[in-house]
């Protein structure tokens, strides 16, 4: 459930393409390549209160194609999505996988309110009744309450542990993606980092779910991997100083003070 029409999806993505969003400015001042990964945007997942979200076949698709974007050579991998109401299957698949009620996981997303949000909850909770007993783990769970883009983040991450790539992951719907991972081992999300904490009020219960502290806490809600991207510059710092700054021995500084 979002406030904007689901049109709203691929004109996003034609505008990451055309290289007029934020996730183009920030990648630029960062100095990263971006790249956009179209998700069959003119075929929409299957209403998850009626049915399962996906077929095992449309789901293993697109994991792998994830798992294709993850390039030799990668020095960091910045995960983001671009998917009206994807919120709202973030919200289902979290509480799929980690409990509680569909409160406790659904937030405002795109700007919803009142009845809209109580509408959005209600989605959120006929999902979980539907599927949360019937999925045999979580990777059946992604396929049932998940979108596209999240089975694709999910195989993104997967690819990038075996290729012994860090991962920065972004808002609250890339962290539900990856976490899939999580709640089949515990040590699956070990080489990844959370960039920031949404304002969307799922993404701080989830982090506590995963263990995970984020590196920012800026009250952002954009999604396109742009506070990942806006992590960059902050892991570079990081990489500097563990490199290049001397040891007290290396410098000539005295010890503690017995």
């Amino acid at each position: 459930m979002s406030a904007y029409p689901a049109a709203v999806t691929k004109q996003m993505v034609a505008n990451f393409i055309a290289g007029g969003a934020a996730i183009n400015q920030l990648c630029k001042n960062a100095d990263a390549d971006l790249r956009v990964f179209e998700m069959a945007l003119d075929q929409p997942t299957d209403d998850f209160t009626e049915s399962p979200a996906m077929s095992e076949e449309t789901c293993a698709q697109a994991v792998t194609y994830g798992m294709m974007a993850v390039e030799p050579g990668l020095d960091l991998l910045c995960l983001g999505e671009m998917g009206i109401a994807n919120t709202t299957s973030a919200a289902a698949l979290a509480g799929a996988l980690f409990g509680g009620t569909a409160a406790d996981w659904v937030g405002p997303g795109t700007g919803v309110a009142g009845a809209a949000l109580q509408h959005k909850t209600d989605v959120v909770a006929a999902g979980l009744a539907r599927h949360r007993d019937a999925a045999r783990d979580p990777f059946d769970m992604l396929r049932r309450l998940g979108g596209q883009e999240l089975a694709a983040i999910c195989g993104a991450v997967m690819a990038a542990r075996l290729a012994r790539t860090p991962v920065l992951l972004d808002g609250f719907a890339c962290t539900v993606a990856a976490a899939v991972l999580f709640a089949a081992d515990r040590h699956a999300l070990d080489h990844c980092l959370v960039a920031h904490v949404s304002a969307e009020p799922g993404h701080r219960r989830l982090l506590q779910a995963i263990g995970k502290t984020a590196l920012f806490d800026f009250g952002m809600r954009l999604g396109e991997a742009s506070g990942a991207a806006l992590a960059i510059p902050v892991l570079r710092a990081a990489v500097a100083c563990h490199a290049g700054m001397a040891t007290f021995a290396e410098a000539g500084v005295s010890g503690k003070v017995d």
